[in-house]
Parts: structure tokens; C-alpha cells; sequence
């Protein structure tokens, strides 16, 4: 595993505007990558970000041709049509999809299709998020609470082995603060060059720094939370 291969915008410094989200993620993530081994199916797989942390014998990154994700530059083995995953049954040791889920329309349909294509008994690893505005527009259909997730596994043939929430209430109020002002006050900053380089950085590290220590010192939930993180396993 080399965390330090991992490209800045899945592992920034707390000055980037999605810090929060991608940090607390890729955390996570290194802790439970090393339980995935053999030959490891990336679904959704785009730039394969998180190659890196991945210690397998063959990775293989499987993507649909998204109108609202253009797919340049992208490092994608295998194209699918969107329902049938063209691998045959039992063909993989393990499977990994990061923030693909609320992507699929169809996603109990396609988690038959994982199922089927994992060994009895392999582990998947998928995380999708809770709290986000949305992107990829048209092709964003859902949000996952950590209950819904749960039950869409376990119905669809997995049994939950390990589940995690990324982040807490005050650092998701801080990330979706920021995702405002990046999203509707930025574009006009940006047409001020000496300034715009200021205000990112007091506003984005401010927020962050803010989020940060105040998580550890108020009381906080994570009813309001970031992003669900699942490790299962093929009943």
C-alpha cells in the first residue's frame, strides 16, 4: 500500500474544499483495503483513484459510458452496458466501488449482477455517500442512509461484515458549507486573481481547521454523517 500514490484530490491537505469528505474517506479506506486479495473487480472504477492502496493479484476496473461523466483520461479495462456485468459466475476474489452507487437507477438489479460474479464467500467493499449535493447531473438518483445500504446488501445475497459512517455532524455541516461557496460564490471570485487565491484559502482551510477541532471537542452525532462505508461478504 502507497497512500502517497493516491492523486491530491483523494488525498488533499486540509486547504481543499472536499478535504473533509475525501480525507475522512481515504482513512478508512487503507484500513480495510489490505482484506481484499486475488483478483479484485474495481466497479465503476473512472480514474481508478484508489489503486494504490490495493495489494491484489490482478485488478481489473469495469465503468458504464455516462453522458453526465465523460470518461477522458480514465483508466477503464472494461465498458458494460448498465445491466449485465460481462464476466462469468464466481469470476472474482473480491470487489470494490467507491461513490458508484447512487449513480444506478437499477442498483438492486446490479447488485445481483456482483453477487453473481463474486465467490461464495468473497468480500466487497463499497462506500456511497449520505451527505452531497448533486453531481454527475442527469445520473444522480439516490442518497443511502446506513440502513438502507445495510438492507439492499443483505437482501441482494451479502451479509454485512464491517459498516462505518465517515465524518460527524459538525464536519458534515462544514463540508456542505463549503460545497456552497465553492459551487455559488467561487465562480465569481475566481474573476478577481489576486484575491480569489486568498479567499480560497481563509475560507476552505478557516471551514476545515473550524470543522475539525470543534468535532473533537462539542458533543456530535453522526446521524449527519458523510459517507457510508460497507465491507461484505457473498452469503
Amino acid at each position: 500500500m502507497d497512500i502517497q500514490k493516491i492523486s491530491y484530490p483523494f488525498n488533499p491537505n486540509i486547504t481543499y474544499p472536499a478535504y473533509l469528505t475525501r480525507n475522512r474517506l481515504l482513512v478508512k479506506l487503507s484500513a480495510l483495503a489490505p482484506k481484499l486479495k486475488g483478483k479484485l473487480l474495481d466497479f465503476g472504477c473512472g480514474s481508478k483513484p484508489y489503486r494504490a492502496i490495493f495489494s491484489v493479484d490482478e485488478y481489473i476496473g469495469l465503468d458504464f459510458e455516462n453522458p453526465g461523466h465523460p470518461h477522458l483520461n480514465e483508466q477503464i479495462d472494461v465498458f458494460y452496458n448498465g445491466k449485465n456485468i460481462p464476466f462469468q459466475d464466481g469470476h472474482f476474489d473480491a470487489i470494490f466501488s467507491s461513490e458508484v452507487f447512487e449513480h444506478i437507477f437499477n442498483l438492486e438489479d446490479i447488485l445481483g449482477e456482483l453477487n453473481r460474479v463474486l465467490k461464495k464467500g468473497g468480500l466487497m467493499l463499497i462506500t456511497c455517500p449520505f451527505s452531497i449535493c448533486e453531481h454527475e447531473v442527469p445520473n444522480d438518483f439516490a442518497r443511502y442512509s446506513s440502513y438502507s445500504i445495510k438492507y439492499l446488501l443483505e437482501k441482494n445475497g451479502f451479509e454485512v461484515v464491517e459498516q462505518y459512517k465517515t465524518g460527524n455532524s459538525i464536519e458534515t455541516i462544514g463540508q456542505l458549507r463549503i460545497s456552497y461557496i465553492n459551487q455559488h460564490i467561487m465562480p465569481y471570485i475566481r474573476k478577481i486573481p489576486i484575491f480569489r487565491s486568498v479567499f480560497r484559502f481563509v475560507c476552505f482551510t478557516g471551514i476545515n481547521i473550524f470543522s475539525v477541532f470543534f468535532g473533537k471537542i462539542l458533543p456530535v452525532g453522526v446521524d449527519l454523517y458523510l459517507n457510508n462505508v460497507v465491507l461484505c461478504r457473498k452469503k
